[in-house]
């Protein structure tokens, strides 16, 4: 639109110019010619040469000074053009002044006065004489701007509609492109992306659908690999345990048998971990806020100070033994720290929030973040019962995010912490 503004501008500016000296032109001849008649003129009959020619829109007279002054606005181009035509008829001119104004004219018949435009041409003869004339020019095309216009837009049209064309052909791609990207979790096999447009972006579509087979791939070995571990760590374990049964004294044996419950437990947490962005499990309808209610009451049930705060019924799309596992942990970490843990579930715009609010002492700001990642643990010993293996809150987190939701910590106002699964 800009090129298009600015081509207009000229190509305006250069159609003016040129049909003002298309009109300048006869006025210009009919000037010389004059000059050329008065010259040739017995001296008796000069006087008559200027009237006869003060006719047609013209007026020519024979002053003593020019019509036009020295301050006023000339039109070089116009007196380089008188000038030649008069050289060209071997007619000397010491001085040649040229000069375009608006006037009013007379319309002939009616006697109605209009703006015209009038060319003032003012030669100084050998005598020091003044040759002045005021030529009517020819009105201008009063449709000129109006085609420049319409040509203007057509053109700008033409263009645009070209270039919507083009951008719209490497739209479409990139934006299936950008949708098979955002929809790819690793979690289903990815959509595939047909390949159009031009020859790089074909190119572009083919490597992202190739790489994505083979992130998927690398997926499945992944699963395959903690699969064959848990197998072959669950049968040893289960081994040793059953040998500890005869085992003496009985302090050092229920030591032992801890420990090995200790890496059941830990290893679990990590097979939950690695494979939670895989779940196998399948998403469906159900009751979000009767799920955890009756994990509320397989607690208070255990002796445990758990209870439901007032929510409404709301149904969502899920993989309940994911999210029940999400929530357990959540619990349990409040009952480990707070002694005591309140679950609600409400409706905040487009999510649903799964909030486990507790009364402990809460956690530094700048740890909120890093208590989500794997391992990591406020409390520095690798104790399970101090602190347990720092997977707790990172498996909630991976079930939320499976989910396509979130999981947020934040301190509250009145004191403890709130953990927050939002899930869409």
């Amino acid at each position: 639109m800009i090129a298009q503004l600015f081509n207009f501008g000229l190509i305006l500016n250069e159609r003016q110019k040129l049909s003002l000296a298309r009109n300048e032109g006869p006025a210009i001849n009919r000037f010389a010619a004059t000059i050329a008649d008065y010259a040739q003129a017995p001296e008796e009959f000069r006087n008559l040469v200027l009237v006869d020619a003060s006719r047609r829109g013209a007026r020519f007279t024979l002053d003593p000074r020019p019509r036009i002054r020295q301050n006023v606005q000339r039109r070089e181009a116009t007196e380089e053009r008188l000038r030649a035509e008069l050289a060209a008829a071997d007619l000397p001119a010491d001085d040649i002044r040229a000069a375009i104004r608006w006037v009013g004219r007379r319309t002939p018949g009616s006697g109605l006065e209009r703006r015209a435009e009038a060319l003032f041409l003012s030669v100084r003869l050998e005598d020091g004489q003044w040759l002045n004339a005021r030529i009517f020019l020819p009105p201008r095309d009063p449709l000129l701007t109006v085609r420049l216009v319409l040509a203007t837009i057509v053109l700008y049209l033409i263009v645009l509609g070209a270039a919507l064309f083009i951008a719209r052909r490497l739209s479409r791609p990139l934006g299936d492109l950008t949708r098979a990207a955002e929809q790819f979790a690793g979690r289903t096999a990815p959509a595939a992306v047909e390949p159009r447009g031009p020859q790089d972006l074909r190119r572009a579509i083919e490597a992202f659908n190739a790489m994505n087979h083979r992130v998927l791939a690398l997926l499945d070995e992944k699963d395959r690999m903690l699969g064959a571990i848990g197998h072959d760590l669950r049968t040893p374990l289960a081994s040793i345990r059953i040998r500890l049964e005869g085992m003496e004294p009985e302090e050092e044996r229920a030591r032992v048998t801890a420990s090995i419950e200790e890496l059941t437990a830990m290893m679990e947490d990590i097979l939950v971990l690695a494979r939670s962005g895989r779940a196998r499990e399948t998403a469906r309808d159900m009751d979000v806020t009767a799920l955890v209610d009756a994990l509320c009451e397989d607690y208070a049930e255990l002796g445990h100070d758990v209870a439901m705060m007032p929510s409404e019924r709301l149904v969502l799309a899920v993989q309940p033994n994911l999210l029940r596992r999400a929530i357990r942990n959540l619990v349990d970490n409040a009952l480990k720290y707070a002694g005591s843990a309140r679950l609600q579930v409400r409706r905040a715009g487009r999510v649903v929030e799964i909030a486990v609010l507790d009364n402990g002492p809460g956690l530094p700001l700048g740890e909120l973040e890093r208590v989500l990642e794997p391992f990591y643990r406020v409390e520095s010993s690798r104790s399970r019962k101090t602190g347990g293996s720092g997977l707790g809150l990172a498996i909630a987190r991976a079930v939320a995010e499976s989910h396509g939701g979130t999981l947020t910590l934040a301190n509250r106002p009145e004191g403890g912490l709130a953990a927050v699964l939002r899930l869409p």
